[in-house]
């Protein structure tokens, strides 16, 4: 077995044996899949290169930025955003950390599509013109319908359209005149009686007793759910909620279980000492973001720190394929991603040890360090590029088999929407 194999066994130890097989197969669709998938080999490979990058003030970061972590979304204001929307490796580091883990995903996407370095390199580019341009004003901003341009106008104007009876007739159907959750949608799974049980005991008492609980709500159906790539493997949930006061008016609740950042154990700056990883996930995120998502909140359960927050009508993302058919509205996309990979850090500038507006602003206005950060980005690509073709031989070779799954996981491909 590979020296790489064994890293990426190692940092995926403790996820759940029943669902890993989805992650090592959705691992092998591309490079691009790959990086997703592997973030904390990202930290240490920069924990070995870090004295290349140059320094940078600290910032709240979300740890996995790349071309996917950016979407579409309603907040609890009931309006519509696009904005960064992935937060579980959230921590305070270095703002270059988070701007390297971006510059590489665009490369690396675009080596995925043949698409050549030149056109990477301008797109690294722009990205970091605008992130700087953005800083140096020291002012916030968000996105949204009235604001936005091109393929995230697109977006907005869908999720601002969608409605929650069409993700209703996605995710569920009727059984015996009640509607449930659907196990014919390939990314729900069956969970075992007596968790479900406890499961649908659990959020009714957080409906009845969390202040960021929806009312009169009550749960009818449960299931596991399958998403993302690097969060495959991790204990996730999804509730079907009815109202007792409106006929036929549902709720779709995400539950989601909380793990170490994958960044923490090659961080050295000192964290807030954090009750839960999900109390981590969800401050952080109500810190970045200009609105958070619907019913944004936290529970613990067996043990275990989750994140709840209401599943979305419409969650659009910005797919890395988009670069290859809609290249030229591209640079409209990733100026937005930088302006808002900006506002995100002066949002929450100033708190818990993140640097002043002042200082990032200063940052933002010597640009002496993006150059350096464009090239450690392209060669860690190559880098990516090379590990992605042994890991598909390794894979190949039966190396990341999982003889423990049920039988119930291995009926199942990995569907190609997880």
């Amino acid at each position: 077995m590979s020296k790489l194999s064994d890293r990426l066994i190692a940092s995926n130890q403790g996820l759940l044996a029943e669902t890993l097989p989805y992650k090592y197969e959705a691992m092998t669709e591309n490079a691009f899949r790959f990086y997703r998938g592997t973030c904390d080999l990202f930290y240490e490979d920069l924990q070995c290169s870090s004295a290349d990058l140059p320094p940078s003030p600290l910032a709240w970061i979300c740890g996995d930025l790349h071309l996917e972590n950016f979407g579409s979304y309603r907040g609890e204001n009931k309006l519509v955003y696009f904005d960064l929307n992935d937060f579980d490796e959230a921590l305070l580091a270095p703002a270059s950390y988070e701007l390297v883990r971006l510059l590489s995903s665009i490369f690396i996407a675009f080596e995925t599509l043949k698409i050549e370095p030149e056109k990477a390199r301008n797109m690294a580019q722009v990205f970091l013109k605008t992130y700087s341009a953005t800083l140096a004003k020291g002012k916030s901003v968000s996105i949204e319908p009235r604001t936005a341009k091109g393929i995230v106008r697109d977006f907005l104007i869908a999720a601002e359209k969608s409605k929650a009876r069409d993700l209703l007739e996605k995710r569920t159907e009727k059984k015996q005149r009640k509607l449930v959750l659907s196990l014919k949608d390939e990314r729900h799974l069956k969970v075992e009686k007596e968790l479900k049980k406890e499961l649908k005991e659990h959020i009714a008492n957080w409906i009845e007793n969390s202040s960021d609980g929806p009312y009169n709500y009550k749960v009818k159906s449960c299931v596991f759910r399958l998403a993302g790539t690097g969060s495959i493997g991790v204990k996730r949930y999804l509730f079907l909620l009815k109202s007792t006061n409106t006929n036929n008016q549902y709720l779709l609740i995400d539950m989601k279980q909380s793990l170490d950042s994958s960044l923490s154990p090659f961080i050295t700056v000192k964290q807030p000492a954090w009750n839960t990883n999900a109390e981590r996930i969800a401050t952080i995120q109500h810190r970045m973001q200009n609105v958070t998502p619907s019913l944004l909140s936290t529970t613990v359960f067996r043990g275990d720190a989750y994140v709840i927050q209401e599943l979305q009508p419409v969650k659009d993302s910005i797919e890395f394929k988009m670069i290859r058919d809609q290249y030229r509205d591209l640079y409209q996309v990733i100026d937005d991603m930088a302006t808002l990979t900006a506002s995100s850090q002066l949002r929450s500038g100033g708190i818990q040890g993140s640097a002043i507006i002042d200082d990032l602003s200063a940052f933002g206005k010597d640009t002496s360090w993006q150059e350096p950060l464009i090239n450690y980005a392209q060669k860690y690509s190559n880098t990516v590029t090379r590990d992605y073709f042994r890991y598909l031989l390794d894979y190949r070779e039966g190396k990341f088999a999982i003889k423990e799954t049920s039988p119930e996981v291995l009926e199942k491909k990995v569907p190609a929407s997880v």
